[in-house]
């Protein structure tokens, strides 16, 4: 295998092909790339000081987490989304995190002693008595929590099939932002989703599994209210939403 100061050359590439999928990804989502952009191999080779092969790599790649459609006659489209996409993906989460958490009940074996630990640090969040402070700590934790929740179900398939979900605008658990036109009732409905984490690992530790199924997609259920606020907070002048750009009517 080939080296080049002591690095092998497929490192290389690999590395430079995780690079190509973050940085386009990120472009996509901040609304540098806007849907229905049209992409071509050498433009983003250039504009990431790249090869081309690592970013035809990554193109497949985002393609395959449903950001970019193939298009005719050769490149790619980036996508747009309509409302209905989003809470599809957010449907589709609240389901197959709820058929893990279903899983994990049933299975049992698996320590929860990690995820019980997150509970306590979420927890801490709220107890400096204005959440926004600790927003960001917050909104971290939840998406550790949530894989961790769905590793309980000892699944590699349904774990690959959630992260290509999570991907998409807004459907990840982590994918909201407060509310500042209502601060109060954002920090009740992050109270009301921390209370369903601890319902949800409470059931899993009784091994109630139709009981946490129901918990997780209800769950979901809070990431979609928190869609239409951001959308509606986003209307404002000087502001700019993460994967709104991304967002038709």
């Amino acid at each position: 295998m080939y080296t080049l100061n002591g690095y092998h050359m497929a490192d290389i590439a690999t590395t430079h092909t995780k690079r190509a999928v973050v940085e386009l990804r990120q472009k996509i989502i901040q609304g540098d790339l806007v849907g229905g952009t049209r992409l071509y191999e050498v433009a983003l080779a250039e504009m990431l000081d790249i090869s081309r092969t690592p970013v035809r790599e990554a193109m497949s790649r985002l393609a395959e987490e449903g950001l970019l459609n193939r298009a005719t006659g050769g490149g790619y489209l980036v996508r747009s989304f309509t409302r209905r996409d989003v809470a599809d993906a957010i449907e589709l989460r609240g389901t197959l995190e709820g058929l893990a958490a279903r899983l994990a009940a049933e299975r049992g074996g698996t320590s929860l002693a990690p995820i019980t630990k997150l509970l306590a640090a979420l927890d801490a969040c709220f107890g400096a008595g204005s959440l926004t402070v600790n927003f960001d700590r917050y909104s971290e934790l939840n998406g550790i929590f949530h894989m961790e929740l769905v590793k309980l179900a000892g699944s590699p398939m349904l774990e690959r099939e959630l992260e290509r979900v999570k991907s998409l605008p807004f459907a990840s658990p982590s994918a909201f932002v407060p509310n500042r036109s209502d601060t109060r009732g954002f920090e009740r409905s992050l109270t009301i989703a921390q209370a369903q984490h601890h319902a949800l690992v409470d059931a899993i530790r009784a091994r109630e599994g139709t009981r946490a199924e129901a918990l997780a997609r209800e769950h979901a259920r809070i990431a979609q209210s928190n869609f239409e606020a951001a959308l509606a907070a986003a209307q404002g002048p000087g502001t700019r939403l993460p994967g709104h750009a991304l967002i038709t009517s």
